[in-house]
């Protein structure tokens, strides 16, 4: 192997990666080859019919579209330097199917925009063969297909085959290839614009086609443009998808992506202009525009506007300008299609035949031979128009994934390190899923047989991933559970995360009497932390102390006859650890300890509780405990109207279950001194509809409190009371909080233990903390939180 290659046998499995062998112009270069690719020729008359001579703007907005979503690329390619781009980066943010159609969506679509690619350099080498060569075409029709048609195909099959070898050879030498064929279309290009605006601005009338009728067809018409050409925008894709053969991608990643995007637009746009500027329109095709002549022209527009501004030879040179284009389309989605297949190879997500690495060659053999023998079925069976647009479809709903998936990742992953961090977020990746549906709205007006072409797709691939794949994925990826002890599951489930045997006393008797209470289990589960040194199978050394952690959460269980079972579950994010496993336990609710202080800097329970409780996927139960003694009375205070009618419910649940007979329960709700007789009728409805249905319970008291501050008052009338429940602050929907800061001072403070109750998120409440609202720490929490005078205000 090459001295970059890596290799890495642990507990049994060999991690075989690729080499590092592209620099940062290399990979700008592939980015730069893929996006002056076949659409500036083949895809600029057919936008002008829909833009006009505003299909300059349509070029410039779309290199600012491009931008949105290419800043996450840019993060998530420096901290995930891996082969497969976008398809990684969702299957860790979002898992499962969309992690597979991802990787799917992305296949297929560089595969057909190879197709494209290569019917395009079939085209033009076919002009080349006969107008230029004067070579004689076939006119008879071989297999039914017309001698032309033929010709074309065949030239097609053969650019396909010689890509699909070059990528077999290494991205080393199929980066100095591809960056041969895009320097030298760069420079002819620049050619035909030099000349082409020497002439134009040689007319004194030259603006006349750009301030008269600029927008023939809208604004719609310019997006409908935009969302045609921006298939030859997606070339930063392929960079991101090539990370794992970069060298230092941390710092070259996000250059290349940055870099290449400014290139193309600025040649894009000053293209655009010349050909709309320079062009005149032949008197044959009557008193048309020259933007719809060139819609006209379609393929050849480029061309055409070529021999006019540079003479016959100026259209031979862009015709080979054109050749070259298509060349290097091809090599860049050659190259992407077959990473993105090989990594969904190396994740069961396709068949393991498509991760094997040539030994000689240190390629994805099989995934490069299986990429271009897609690319080369779909260009000749397929209608290449509509699969295109099928295509862009496909690229701007796995721009939408990743934009999604990088607001997800700053979440579940905050340690990461990112080489490029997204400014403005995540107000960025916002705008790049709004300007990517918006795009998506306007290609279904455009061309609506599309859409069932991409769904097709989509459905066939979530066929096999049920089917077949996502069984491959559970069957190859090791388990990171180590011990689960099962009993028949109840109609209500608690669940209690136990860091400690300390932590895990309190918090489990008070568990096992909710879960008695409602006839329900104690489902107790350790999570033992992997170094990121180890691997998960090396985690297994943690089984004995997580089974001790345990034992105390089963003797209590027990004390109460409550069913137990356990589960000890390795992980890297202790909180992600947590979450999952309530969610597929269906737990109802999650008790977890806190001793009353942390170590954490800018947390208010500590790292893993904050996360918890800033997105609680079931109701949850904080438990600040103290020395435990049998419980006789319980106080609730109604601070928060939701929360505390689970309150009540809890605090009912642990006194119909006290060791010594049913505990008495006081409700209280603080009010202002001298209030004003309306506000001490809302505390009493506030008390009201938090007990809503508990009035039967006998031992259940209710008071109005005076009091200036209301943390002060509470804890002047917890005194003699053996535990203290309340519901959290309520949450504004665009803010995060986590308990409130005057529960959470009550925790602190009071001399009894306190239990701090929070509803489980809504769905549209869980989406917005896992995405566009930053994480709440310590320091948040004090600052967002409601001041103790506004409660009276607020919360009665």
């Amino acid at each position: 192997m090459s001295e970059n290659t890596q290799t890495v046998e642990q507990a049994g499995t060999v991690d075989v990666s690729l080499s590092r062998d592209l620099k940062l112009f290399d990979i700008t270069m592939i980015g730069v080859g893929a996006m002056i690719g076949a659409g500036i020729f083949v895809l600029t008359g057919i936008a002008a019919g829909e833009a006009g001579p505003a299909l300059v703007l349509a070029f410039f907005l779309n290199g600012i579209v491009t931008t949105f979503t290419a800043m996450s690329y840019a993060e998530l390619g420096s901290a995930f330097p891996e082969a497969g781009g976008g398809y990684l980066w969702v299957k860790e943010a979002l898992g499962g199917a969309q992690g597979f159609l991802s990787g799917w969506m992305s296949w297929f679509a560089h595969a057909v925009a190879g197709s494209l690619y290569a019917l395009a350099f079939g085209a033009f080498a076919l002009e080349l063969w006969e107008k230029v060569a004067g070579l004689p075409v076939l006119e008879a029709a071989v297999f039914g297909i017309e001698g032309p048609e033929f010709m074309r195909l065949g030239f097609m099959t053969l650019i396909a085959i010689l890509f699909t070898y070059i990528n077999y050879l290494g991205a080393s030498e199929a980066g100095l290839v591809g960056n041969i064929i895009t320097l030298s279309k760069v420079v002819i290009l620049l050619l035909f614009v030099v000349v082409g605006m020497g002439m134009m601005f040689g007319e004194p009338d030259w603006s006349a086609v750009f301030t008269i009728d600029f927008l023939p067809k809208g604004m719609g018409g310019v997006v409908t443009a935009m969302g045609l050409t921006f298939i030859a925008f997606e070339g930063y894709e392929i960079i991101a998808q090539s990370g794992e053969e970069v060298v230092n991608p941390k710092r070259n990643v996000p250059r290349a992506i940055f870099s290449s995007i400014v290139i193309v637009v600025i040649i894009y746009v000053l293209v655009a202009f010349t050909a709309i500027g320079a062009t005149e329109v032949p008197a044959s095709y009557g008193d048309i525009p020259v933007w719809e002549y060139l819609s006209i022209e379609k393929e050849t527009a480029i061309v055409r506007a070529a021999e006019q501004v540079l003479g016959g030879w100026g259209g031979l040179l862009i015709l080979i300008s054109a050749v070259a284009s298509t060349m290097s389309a091809l090599n860049a989605t050659t190259y992407s299609s077959a990473r993105v297949s090989f990594a969904m190879g190396r994740g069961n997500n396709l068949p393991k035949l498509f991760s094997q690495i040539s030994e000689k060659r240190h390629t994805p053999v099989w995934a490069v031979i299986l990429s271009g023998m897609l690319i080369i079925v779909m260009a000749w069976s397929l209608p290449i128009e509509a699969v295109a647009a099928a295509a862009d479809i496909m690229f701007l709903l796995l721009f939408i994934q990743v934009n999604i998936a990088v607001m997800i990742l700053r979440h579940k992953m905050p340690e990461l390190d990112r080489g490029f961090l997204i400014p403005g977020f995540p107000v960025v990746p916002l705008i790049g899923i709004a300007s990517q549906i918006a795009l998506l709205v306007f290609l279904f007006q455009y061309e609506a047989s599309a859409f069932i072409t991409a769904i097709a797709w989509i459905v066939g691939g979530l066929l096999l991933y049920f089917g077949v794949f996502s069984r491959m994925e559970e069957r190859e990826t090791p388990s990171d559970i180590l011990l689960e002890e099962v009993l028949v599951t109840k109609n209500y489930s608690v669940m209690v995360p136990v860091a400690n045997t300390e932590k895990g006393h309190v918090p489990s008797l008070l568990g096992a009497m909710i879960a008695k209470d409602r006839d329900g289990d104690i489902f107790a589960m350790h999570v033992a932390k992997v170094p990121q040194q180890m691997t998960l199978i090396d985690g297994r050394v943690f089984l004995q102390e997580g089974r001790t952690h345990l034992d105390a959460v089963i003797a209590n269980a027990r004390q109460l006859e409550v069913p137990v079972h356990t589960m000890i579950r390795l992980g890297r994010n202790i909180a992600e650890s947590i979450r999952l496993t309530a969610i597929e336990n269906a737990s109802d609710l999650t008790v977890m300890g806190w001793p009353g202080y942390t170590g954490t800097t800018e947390r208010l329970f500590g790292a893993v509780i904050d996360e918890v409780i800033d997105n609680p996927p079931t109701d949850l139960a904080l438990v600040r405990y103290r020395e435990w003694h049998p419980i006789r009375s319980i106080l609730v205070p109604v601070i928060a109207r939701p929360n505390s009618r689970l309150a009540i419910k809890v605090a009912l649940s642990i006194a119909r279950q006290a060791q010594e007979g049913p505990a008495h329960i006081h409700i209280i709700s603080i009010i202002p001194p001298g209030c004003p007789e309306h506000i001490r009728r809302r505390a009493e409805q506030a008390i009201a509809s938090a007990i809503n249905g508990s009035k039967t319970y006998e031992k259940l008291t209710t008071q109005l409190v005076e009091g200036v501050k209301v943390v002060d008052t509470i804890l002047e009338k917890a005194a003699g009371y053996d535990l203290i429940v309340m519901g959290a602050t309520e949450e504004p929907l665009l803010s995060n909080r986590l308990t409130g800061r005057i529960p959470a001072r009550i925790a602190k403070m009071a001399d009894a233990t306190v239990v701090i109750v929070k509803r489980r998120s809504g769905i549209v409440r869980s989406v917005l903390r896992q995405t566009v609202l930053l994480p709440s720490t310590g320091l948040g929490a004090q600052v967002m939180d409601v001041p103790e005078a506004q409660v009276f205000k607020s919360d009665i």
